[in-house]
């Protein structure tokens, strides 16, 4: 009853499904700037379905929710236009587990892109712990506008530079950045 993954604790009490959420593999996205993050175009489809769904009413392309649903079911060219337009007034939180202080959940402008990874900045990996070696972060969506300011005010991955414990920069080049400027000097 209480042992493994299957237990009623792990199973039922622990674990629960997030709505406007996701997983995947993080890679490095070295020509993304500092506050964005590269969200793959399924995912983010998914993640942002009910803002779709309400563009393409509000531009009398659909009339009905089934209708609406029939035009994100075969990603039609105006869909992926809608998309752009929602994500560019969206943060997005990306989160790495274990979440052991206030860095490790910060916003990104999400930047859409082909695969199924989540691409990321390497600068902001030391803050997250995370490297790429197969580790996973969740992206979260927030909804209400307040909610979307604080994120982009409080949790922006720019406005998090130096550590709140010590003052310490956390931004810092490391491995091939560091090698790269050995080479050009």
């Amino acid at each position: 009853m209480l042992k493994g993954k299957q237990g009623r604790f792990r199973q039922n009490l622990l674990g629960k499904r997030v709505d406007y959420s996701g997983r995947s593999v993080i890679v490095t996205g070295p020509e993304l700037k500092l506050h964005q993050c590269g969200l793959p175009k399924k995912m983010a489809l998914e993640l942002f379905k009910p803002f779709i769904y309400s563009r393409l009413d509000a531009k009398g392309l659909s009339m009905t929710l089934k209708q609406a649903k029939k035009w994100v079911e075969k990603e039609r060219k105006e869909v992926w236009d809608i998309l752009d337009e929602v994500i560019r007034e969206h943060p997005v939180l990306l989160n790495r587990a274990p979440t052991l202080h206030r860095l490790g959940i910060q916003a990104f402008e999400p930047v859409l892109i082909e695969g199924k990874a989540i691409q990321l900045h390497p600068l902001v990996c030391a803050a997250f712990n995370a490297d790429f070696d197969g580790d996973q972060m969740a992206v979260h969506v927030p909804l209400s506008l307040e909610a979307q300011l604080e994120a982009r005010v409080l949790m922006m991955s720019t406005n998090n530079i130096l550590s709140p414990a010590n003052g310490k920069p956390i931004i810092v080049p490391s491995q091939d950045m560091v090698l790269g400027l050995y080479y050009l000097s």
